[in-house]
């Protein structure tokens, strides 16, 4: 089973864990000074924010967690088939946690990554560079940085 993620820059971090510890009814699975995450199964989805998404504000960007390689694989190839250019992450550290990542932009741009975690992490890691998903730029690209 896959799961919505959603990630949102944000300006006050603390502001933003009580709105939406108010809203969803618990508190983050995973807080640190400048990223919190709610893992939740009503709605099912991974929702993160984070005061990392350089200047800009609101949704940074949207994905698919996959439970398991296989699920990545099978969705990346999805992907693929629509002819977009596709970044590939085989060894990623991303907001405190490590894992494998695909990288696509839709129609308008908006960035998706579909990815697996395998396990935590002291650090964020580094941002990751939306330009490497310019449709005018070849396909299937590799790239070890992070969202």
């Amino acid at each position: 089973m896959k799961r919505m993620h959603l990630h949102m820059g944000v300006e006050d971090l603390d502001s933003s864990i009580q709105f939406y510890t108010s809203l969803f009814g618990v508190s983050p699975t995973v807080k640190q000074e400048d990223y919190a995450k709610w893992i939740m199964d009503d709605p099912r989805v991974n929702f993160a924010i984070s005061t990392r998404c350089d200047s800009k504000r609101g949704v940074d960007h949207l994905g698919i967690q996959c439970e398991d390689r296989d699920s990545l694989v099978e969705t990346a190839n999805r992907l693929s088939e629509a002819g977009r250019p596709l970044v590939h992450q085989d060894k990623t550290v991303c907001c405190y946690a490590s894992g494998q990542k695909v990288w696509v932009s839709d129609p308008q741009g908006v960035p998706w990554e579909t990815f697996v975690t395998d396990g935590t992490s002291t650090t964020f890691g580094e941002n990751f560079d939306h330009e490497l998903l310019d449709a005018t730029k070849s396909t299937d690209k590799t790239r070890d940085n992070c969202c």
